[in-house]
């Protein structure tokens, strides 16, 4: 496996692990979908695009206290959880 699959396995697993948090959380789940700009619709045909899960990544990794609760949830660190997300945003 490549570094590029291994990355994409890493964030789709992540981006899995806060579609789960969220749709278990439906007041956070509001929350997203607020700051996503998204309605139900929007929100469903959205599920598995890039466009989603680079969403949800940016959402958890400005929102703290979401972000631990999802890592805790996941069985996640929230340190991995960042690595994956600097490696999309190099500028921070």
């Amino acid at each position: 496996m490549s570094g590029a699959d291994a990355h994409n396995d890493e964030m789709e697993m992540i981006a899995n692990a806060c579609l789960a948090y969220l749709v278990s959380d439906t007041e956070e789940l509001s929350r997203f979908m607020l700051h996503a700009g998204l309605d139900n619709d929007s929100l469903r045909i959205s599920v598995g695009s890039e466009h989603l899960t680079l969403g949800m990544l940016d959402y958890f990794a400005q929102n703290e206290p979401a972000l631990l609760a999802m890592c805790a949830n996941a069985g996640l660190s929230a340190q991995r959880f960042m690595r994956t997300w600097q490696k999309l945003n190099p500028s921070g």
